[in-house]
This record gives structure tokens, sequence and C-alpha cells, in this order.
């Protein structure tokens, strides 16, 4: 399998991933609606339970925005060509884990292969960038050294 491919079967799982976080999100919001709708006329102000499907109803749409802003940066990425060094974008597999350097979506699998999704702002983004396959970094007191980087 190629760089490009093994890339692309990367982001597409990430996306698959934030594609299922959208849809549960989307499924909950709209359940927190209908439970406020099913519960009657608002005739009190200060309905606490009103209160508190609609908070959840604004919760989860957040979380739905952020997913599908999450997939439109992702769709972004899978347009780069593969990279020689680690930047937004790359995928970096080093001696004991392997990241793709995009959007803050966790852990997420691709074949048999884990991976961590993590975002510019993380502490692991800040010691890859910029480096290249054989160097090596350390973080949490703990040396990694990069294998490969597309």
């Amino acid at each position: 399998m190629t760089r490009e491919e093994q890339r692309n079967n990367v982001i597409c799982s990430c996306i698959q991933q934030q594609e299922h976080i959208a849809s549960i999100a989307k499924q909950e919001m709209d359940s927190a609606q209908q439970q406020s709708n099913d519960y009657g006329a608002n005739v009190d102000r200060y309905d606490a339970y009103r209160t508190k499907m609609m908070r959840s109803r604004d919760m989860y749409a957040k979380q739905l925005s952020n997913a599908l802003a999450g997939i439109r940066a992702l769709q972004e990425l899978q347009k780069l060509p593969p990279f020689d060094t680690a930047e937004h974008g790359a995928i970096v597999v080093t001696d004991r884990q392997q990241f793709f350097l995009s959007i803050g979506a966790g852990k997420f699998m691709v074949g048999n292969r884990v991976f961590f999704a993590i975002s510019a702002q993380t502490p692991i983004y800040m010691a890859v960038k910029g480096r290249r396959v054989g160097e090596s970094f350390v973080i949490n007191g703990q040396t990694q050294t990069i294998k490969e980087i597309y």
C-alpha cells in the first residue's frame, strides 16, 4: 500500500468516527427536543424539566456542530499529499504510538491499528511538530522515535 493510500485510510477512518459522533449527537438532540415538546405547553417560566431538556438539546447541538466542523477540516486535509515532516495533516508513526496531527478526535482504529487524532494545542503535537523520520522527542519522560511520516 502506498503512503497516499495509507494516509487516505487513516483520514477516512477518522471521518467515519466523526460521522458516528455527529449521528449520535443529532439523535440525542432530537430526542431532547421531542421530550420537551411531549411534556406539554410551557406553563411555568421556571420549569426545571423543560430547562433541563433544552440545556441537553443545546449541549448535543454543540457536539453536532463540533463533529461537523471536524469532518469539514478532515476533508480539507484529505486533499493534501503525504508529508515528509510532522506538521498539521500528517500521520506520524513512532516506535510506541501512531498519531494523526489534525483535530482533537482522540483514539480511533484503522484495521487493527490504533491511532490518536490530536490537535495543535496538545503537548504531543508541540513535541512532534517539524520533526522528520529518525528523529526522537520526549513526552511525559518517554522517548519516542519517529519511524514513518505520511
